[in-house]
């Protein structure tokens, strides 16, 4: 027996690296050290009134009870009609689950389905989250590197060549956290050719941030472009990243009637119903005006564009033009083997965003944390003031390099 009383599944899995650099960035401020904080992956909006007006009526109403552990009726059909109005999907209501946010969709998920040794593709720079979430699972995360030459996409040829009889999932976010990258129509058709040939892979589809795409309209979905991986393909997504409701944890899942089932029993076990408040100002979300996203989108363009402006002004910094989400992933490489004015020299991401921090009072996330080296990922859901003094303090340490 160990000596610890943690559980090995769970020593294995680290503290999220950018929870961990908001905590730094938090202490460094109660130290009374100014930080321009570019680290937090959540919109700096407010949630629209009438979403909250939803949740105060739902609680008048007396909605304060326990749900049926998949979620009211109302928001499943809810999510249904989304699904079949927005991707060109149609899922009975029964065959989508409510969960506390679109990362215990995908917690849930894995635990159902991943046994001790089953690999799980995860095309990286990831979320920070998959390869843990995998670990703790008893799973192996098997990460793939997409390049920058390649705008940091899983090809087909990668894709080919990480397949193993073991691999379980792929998991595909677009946009993606961190880089921004969305898949085409013909791309997701070229990968849809490769997981076709590979009837033992479960695909999970993470569409957190489908809305927030800066260049025209969504493409089509995987399922609408190739529907026969809809019996092996779950659905992920949530009502955070669109409608500004991070703290409210509605997310779902969408997928075969085995998985969803499954998740619904073990959900029934650990968490129970999610929050029926937020459930009602869900529902008000899905069915309600839309223009607030609308809104948001042509925000986080001109943030895009504003940052990109200034950091590729910066020599030793570039980025390329992310497609959507609300982050540029920067190329640091141009810092590397340059010395601090304190004499330190600057060997990886890790110590440039440790200088950028100590140095220059801005905090972002180093790339090493989502898995591709060496960038760095910086927040744009703030205001472009927070963004220019950000960027100037960027500008002004790389110039005091060596």
């Amino acid at each position: 027996m160990s000596a610890s009383r943690i559980a090995a599944r769970v020593q294995r899995i680290k503290p999220s690296p950018s929870s961990a650099a908001a905590d730094r960035a938090a202490e460094l401020r109660r130290q009374g050290k100014t930080i321009v904080n570019l680290v937090v992956g959540e919109p700096d909006f407010d949630t629209p009134a009438h979403i909250r007006q939803a949740a105060f009526d739902a609680m008048e109403r007396g909605e304060t009870r326990y749900t049926q552990t998949a979620g009211t009726p109302a928001l499943r059909a809810a999510i249904a009609a989304k699904l079949q109005r927005e991707n060109g999907l149609s899922y009975d209501p029964k065959h989508i689950i409510v969960t506390c946010g679109a990362k215990h969709a995908i917690f849930n998920a894995l635990a159902i389905t991943v046994e001790a040794g089953d690999e799980v593709l995860i095309p990286a720079p990831y979320w920070v989250s998959y390869p843990d979430m995998v670990l703790a699972c008893d799973g192996v995360p098997v990460v793939v590197p997409c390049t920058e030459a390649d705008s940091f996409k899983l090809t087909p040829a990668t894709l080919e060549a990480a397949i193993t009889p073991r691999t379980r999932w792929l998991i595909i976010n677009s946009p993606t956290n961190p880089t921004g990258a969305t898949y085409s129509a013909a791309e997701l058709r070229a990968l849809a050719d490769v997981l076709l040939r590979h009837p033992q892979v479960l695909v999970m589809m993470d569409d957190i941030y489908e809305h927030i795409r800066f260049e025209g309209e969504a493409s089509e979905h995987l399922l609408s472009i190739e529907p026969e991986l809809s019996s092996r393909t779950l659905v992920v997504n949530g009502v955070s990243k669109t409608y500004a409701m991070t703290g409210w944890r509605i997310g779902y899942a969408a997928g075969p009637a085995d998985l969803i089932a499954a998740m619904d029993t073990l959900q029934s076990q650990s968490t129970s119903n999610a929050s029926s408040i937020s459930q009602a100002a869900a529902l008000a979300a899905l069915n309600g005006d839309q223009t607030f996203v609308q809104q948001s989108v042509r925000t986080y363009k001109e943030r895009r564009d504003h940052a990109l402006e200034a950091l590729n002004a910066i020599p030793g910094l570039s980025c390329k033009t992310p497609g959507g989400a609300f982050y540029l992933y920067v190329n640091c490489g141009g810092m590397l083997g340059r010395t601090t004015p304190q004499g330190k020299r600057i060997e990886g991401d890790v110590d440039v965003v440790l200088y950028l921090l100590e140095h220059a009072g801005v905090a972002l996330v180093a790339g090493s944390a989502y898995g591709v080296s060496p960038f760095f990922r910086m927040s744009i859901a703030t205001g472009i003031d927070i963004i220019d003094e950000g960027c100037r303090k960027i500008a002004a340490a790389v110039a005091a390099l060596n």
